[in-house]
């Protein structure tokens, strides 16, 4: 997280030798003598380079800066004593797991991150941390204190950053102007997560000159190691799943997680809006001929299996008595019995839809009701198996643009983009895993570009890393916790409302760690 500087109230005292961060104590004349600091458990690199520039900025605007980081007061109050009562509740309501590595990091040891993630994790953090110390600088200028030096430093294991000020100034602030230093971090960490949560808004109106938004999802990348890797490629764009229309990443995860809890449990889903999923089996209408022709098949193994590009289906039985199958035994009666043909999925998935386990929009209910001259047949499935339609596009392909320059209707539109710019494949296994195998993104470039697809894409992932880098930041400097922004923000505070005297204070600074 990140380290902090500052310097407290109270009568000037020797700095003890026995602190393990360094301390600033005297006049503008000592930091040029302060140098990098190297020792077993504590190393830092200081920078000097930015003070002038920090305190004639602050100094030129410290009417309007005063004004920003009192709003900044009220804001990281709140904050603090919001924090410190949820630590509290949080430890109240788990005493029995404080030592666990999920109640503290929210993850365990199995938690891996990719090369691109960690780049973003670490550039995200060098914003926020910048933000947070330059906020404190910039606050500390505009009440007349110079910085003495900005450093990062490693103390043990723990990185951090810090600002330094000398401390014979900061001890002589009155003591709102000392919690508008104090408050200026978190300020700033609140701002950031602002301006990256707006900007996220605001991304698909920005883009909308040179990107398509929210109207399938494009891949960036399908690792060898993807299920889909056979089926999809760089450019393709998912247009739907199970009939269903995915517009972004969080519908599409969304609807994966439903059709996982729809197989695994099998119980009626409103929590999805628009969505209803009903216990049953998915089925196609197939009509009686082709029914024929898959008898021509022969089962293999242990008449469950079908050979290569067939999959087996057996007859869907309603449960409603006014809901019958077309399946019949020689005597008349419905033949309970399930029936198995082999049937090609490719020409399947272009079949009417029966059966009451499809996810379907709540105003268009499905039955097993099919016509005379078919029956309704389901695939057989192995346990923890889903079956799952993915219908996608290839806008891009040389052989779809060739025939989109040849259009003349909108039916030749519908036509050439059913035959030519994409289709429907079926995938049968894990969803979970099949989800999180690709690189989506919700922005389709109007022109096939492989850097004007990544683009948004990187963006939006960087915003959104540093919005929560920005806002854990903020959280974690806001905990009344010795070294942190909070305690010096929580006894400051202290102190003005209950009109104490200020309490004597050593000159080390504090740190925040990151």
């Amino acid at each position: 997280m990140e380290g902090r500087r500052l310097r407290r109230f109270g009568r000037r005292r020797q700095p003890p030798s026995s602190s393990l961060l360094p301390v600033v104590i005297g006049g503008e004349t000592a930091s040029s003598d302060i140098a990098n600091t190297v020792s077993c458990f504590y190393c830092d690199f200081k920078i000097r380079i930015l003070n002038e520039a920090l305190y004639r900025f602050g100094r030129r605007h410290a009417t309007w800066l005063r004004v920003w980081f009192s709003i900044g007061v009220g804001f990281s109050l709140s904050l603090v004593l919001g924090v410190s009562f949820l630590l509290l509740w949080s430890l109240l309501l788990h005493r029995n797991s404080i030592f666990s590595s999920g109640f503290w990091f929210g993850f365990g040891s199995s938690t891996s991150v990719s090369l691109a993630g960690a780049f973003n994790i670490l550039l995200s953090t060098l914003i926020s941390v910048s933000l947070h110390e330059f906020g404190h600088a910039i606050a500390a200028a505009s009440e007349g204190i110079r910085v003495e030096y900005i450093a990062v430093f490693i103390a043990v294991l723990f990185p951090g950053a810090l600002v330094a000020f000398n401390h014979d100034f900061l001890e002589a602030l009155p003591r709102l102007a000392a919690l508008r230093v104090y408050c200026a971090g978190i300020w700033h960490n609140a701002a950031c997560c602002a301006v990256c949560g707006l900007t996220l808004l605001l991304m698909p109106l920005i883009f909308s000159p040179f990107y398509i938004h929210g109207e399938g999802l494009m891949v960036l990348d399908v690792p060898s190691t993807s299920p889909l890797s056979s089926y999809l490629s760089p450019g393709d764009v998912i247009v739907s799943l199970d009939g269903i229309h995915i517009h972004d990443e969080q519908e599409w995860l969304e609807m994966v997680n439903l059709l996982d809890k729809q197989t695994l449990q099998g119980p009626n889903y409103s929590e999805y809006k628009g969505l209803e999923a009903v216990d049953g089996r998915k089925g196609y209408c197939v009509p009686n001929s082709m029914i024929e022709e898959s008898k021509k098949i022969q089962l293999v193994v242990n008449q469950a299996a079908c050979p290569d590009d067939f999959s087996a289906f057996a007859t869907v039985h309603c449960f409603n008595t006014s809901m019958s199958s077309n399946v019949r035994s020689d005597d008349g009666q419905p033949d309970k019995r399930e029936s198995r043909y082999c049937l090609n999925a490719k020409d399947i998935v272009k079949l009417k839809k029966c059966g009451n386990g499809w996810v379907t929009p709540l105003n268009n209910e499905s039955s097993c009701i099919c016509s005379k001259d078919g029956s309704c047949l389901s695939p057989v499935q192995l346990p923890g198996l889903i079956w799952v339609e993915i219908t996608y596009s290839r806008p891009y392909s040389l052989e779809c643009l060739q025939h989109q320059s040849n259009l003349t209707s909108d039916l030749s539109i519908n036509n050439i983009m059913e035959d030519y710019c994409g289709g429907t494949f079926v995938f049968v296994g894990d969803v979970i895993s099949m989800a999180h195998s690709l690189r989506l993104t919700a922005y389709r470039p109007h022109s096939s570009s492989a850097f004007g697809a990544i683009l948004p894409n990187a963006l939006e992932r960087s915003l959104m890393c540093t919005f929560y880098v920005s806002l854990a930041l903020a959280l974690l400097n806001s905990l009344p916790v010795y070294f942190l922004d909070g305690e010096s923000i929580l006894e400051v505070a202290l102190c003005i409302f209950t009109f104490s005297s200020k309490r004597k204070k050593v000159t080390q600074k504090h740190a925040e760690f990151w």
